[in-house]
Formats: C-alpha cells, sequence, structure tokens
C-alpha cells in the first residue's frame, strides 16, 4: 500500500484529512447553488490534497479521505474562505453510532414535556434539523418522539442533503408517520422567519465549528420562533486516553487552539450558547455526551486521531517531532486493541419562553 501524502507541515506519518478534492460554490438563480470541480481538479482524493501544497491544511475530525471520484462537501457557511472544510460521507457515517450512543438521553424527557404542551398545536412536529449532514440527528431522534413529525433538513451541501433524503427516518416512537423535506441553508443568515411554525430546532456537532455572531444569530432565531432547542455533541475541550502518554495534555491543548482559530468558539460554544438562550429568558439544561470508544472503535478511533493530532501539529508546527512518534505508537494500540479514548462533548436543551408563533 502507497504511503498517505502529508499536510503542509510535512509530517509523512499525519495524513491530509480532507480526502475529496477542490470545488467551487457556482451561484445560480436565487440562493441556490451548484458545485463543480475546479479547473485541475484530479481524482486523487487524499493524494490530491497533498499535492496543492499551501492550499492544503488539516481538518480536525474530517475523518477518512474519500474515495476516487467521490465529490467535495461543504461546511455550513456563507462567507467561507477561498478553502473551506470539508467534511466527506465517510465520516459522518463512521461517527454515527459514537454519536447515538454518546447523545444525552437525560434531556429527552424535559423535551418531551415541552413538546406535548407547545401552545396552539395541531398536527405533526416540525422539526428544523441545522447543518444535518447524512441526517443522522433525523435518524436518532424521530424514532424516540410520539407523534407525526415534519423535518426540515438544512444544510450548504445538496451532496448531503442527498444522503440524508434518502436514508430519513420513515415512523414515529408510536408507529406514526415521518417526512422530510430538505432546504440549502446558511446559518450565519437564519431568522426567526426561517423556523416560522418550528416546534424544534436540532443539530449536532455544529456549536462549536460557529463564531460568537452565528451562536448569536441561531439563539436570536430559536427564541424568535419560541421553540426549544435541542444542540448535542459540542466538543468540551477534553479528551482522555488509556493508557496515558506525556504529550496527551500538550496535543489536547494544541487541539483546542486550532478549533478557536478565526474566531470560531470551538470548546467555548455551549458557554456562550447558554448565556445567549439564558439572556433571552429560556431555560438551559446542559449534560456530558462524550464518545466512549474501544477496541470495537477501532477505525473510528485512528480516524480521529490523524485529524486530532494533525491538527494540534498545524496549530503548534514545534511539535511536529514528537507527535510523528506519539501518533505511530497510539495507531499501534488502535491496532492492537489496546488503545481506549475518552472524547468529551456536551449537549444542550434549550427551553425558550413559548410564543404564539410556535405550532
Amino acid at each position: 500500500m502507497t504511503a498517505p501524502e502529508t499536510t503542509t507541515n510535512g509530517l509523512a506519518s499525519i495524513p491530509a484529512q480532507t480526502g475529496p478534492r477542490k470545488v467551487t460554490p457556482v451561484r445560480g438563480e436565487g440562493e441556490k447553488e451548484t458545485v463543480r470541480e475546479a479547473s485541475g481538479a484530479g481524482e486523487g482524493g487524499g493524494a490530491e490534497v497533498g499535492q496543492r501544497g499551501a492550499e492544503a491544511s488539516v481538518v480536525a475530525g474530517a475523518g477518512p479521505v474519500g474515495r476516487p471520484g467521490e465529490r467535495a462537501t461543504v461546511r455550513l457557511r456563507h462567507d467561507e474562505p477561498e478553502e473551506p472544510p470539508r467534511y466527506a460521507p465517510e465520516w459522518l457515517r463512521l461517527r454515527e453510532g459514537a454519536d447515538a450512543a454518546a447523545r444525552a438521553q437525560d434531556l429527552l424527557d424535559p423535551l418531551r414535556i415541552r413538546l406535548a404542551n407547545l401552545p396552539g398545536h395541531t398536527g405533526a412536529l416540525a422539526v428544523h434539523d441545522l447543518g444535518c449532514g447524512t441526517g443522522s440527528m433525523s435518524r436518532w431522534l424521530a424514532p424516540r418522539l410520539d407523534g407525526p413529525q415534519h423535518w426540515v433538513l438544512h444544510d450548504r451541501d445538496p451532496y448531503l442533503l442527498h444522503f440524508a433524503a434518502v436514508d430519513s427516518p420513515r415512523s414515529a416512537a408510536d408507529g406514526s408517520n415521518v417526512t422530510v423535506e430538505t432546504r440549502r441553508g446558511d446559518v450565519a443568515r437564519l431568522t426567526p422567519d426561517a423556523l416560522a411554525g418550528a416546534s424544534l430546532v436540532t443539530a449536532s456537532a455544529l456549536l462549536d465549528v460557529l463564531t460568537r455572531e452565528e451562536v448569536v444569530t441561531l439563539v436570536d432565531a430559536c427564541a424568535g420562533a419560541g421553540c426549544p432547542a435541542l444542540l448535542t455533541l459540542s466538543v468540551a475541550g477534553r479528551v482522555e486516553l488509556a493508557p496515558a502518554d506525556p504529550l496527551d495534555t500538550e496535543i489536547a491543548e494544541a487541539f483546542n487552539a486550532h478549533q478557536r482559530r478565526t474566531g470560531l468558539l470551538g470548546p467555548d460554544s455551549v458557554t456562550v450558547a447558554c448565556e445567549a438562550f439564558a439572556a433571552r429568558g429560556a431555560a438551559v439544561r446542559v449534560h456530558p455526551s462524550p464518545w466512549r470508544l474501544g477496541p470495537e472503535d477501532s477505525a473510528l478511533i485512528e480516524q480521529w486521531l490523524r485529524g486530532w493530532v494533525g491538527a494540534a501539529v498545524e496549530q503548534r508546527p514545534e511539535l511536529r517531532d514528537r507527535a510523528e512518534r506519539y501518533l505511530r505508537d497510539r495507531l499501534a494500540a488502535c491496532a492492537a486493541g489496546e488503545l481506549r479514548v475518552v472524547v468529551h462533548h456536551s449537549d444542550l436543551l434549550a427551553l425558550p419562553r413559548p410564543t404564539g408563533g410556535a405550532s
């Protein structure tokens, strides 16, 4: 097997995590976008990223590189830099089981109580899932809620929206019908009008890739619509690996700094969201939702490790030499079934004051 391509920091043992090739958004009518390949882009997946030199960048947690011919996907944001981070569908699928096991079940009962007592509610619950990716949140939550539901799946990427729609849930916990629609959307432009009639807003692994302004925009929209929000799996900035290694703390600190680059909130996102919801009169509950990964999760651990260490080294290049040894040893322990990892996240349930606009 050929050696993986490297990131621009030159670490032969830390492959670039952005698999798909470069794409360019093309504006069509109104706000619609299509995606075309950039001139000269090849079919090489991860190799293409490595060959682009200075254009390449580690995307923490972006997961496995795409298969040959796999088209790129883009993060939900309007004013992206020229080379935005991209998340491959394979990575979203790989993490779905760990996400499902981690989400805080304790937040579901207060959510069910609020949904059962929405003022003026008739008909199906209208659930808006922001940055839906391949639709894992709907597949997890819809079968845990009673009654008919209509899910509105928002993402900027039509490719991911296709996956989400095709594999959407069909029935609720009590066997009621579940329907879905897809909308291309930009969380930075979210308004209460966009959530008109919403019964619930959901998101997964979204808050930590937003800026403070974008989190406030999201909170304002939820509060303006008077609907609860269940926002899951935001990184908490803490990782535990067993057996421990002296470099664990330095890698974690560098990774957290990488998460906060260019104004993104990273591990601070839940605190900012809680403060914003509380300032608007919402009751807020936060519950831990850690990944607990062992030998049976070796594929996920391997890809997470590559992204975690790679992002840390991109943030602190002086870690490079020690990080090469660290990653090599950690991957060997993972392959031998000797590594366990806890990646801490937080789930947030916000219950704003109901308004007459909630359905």
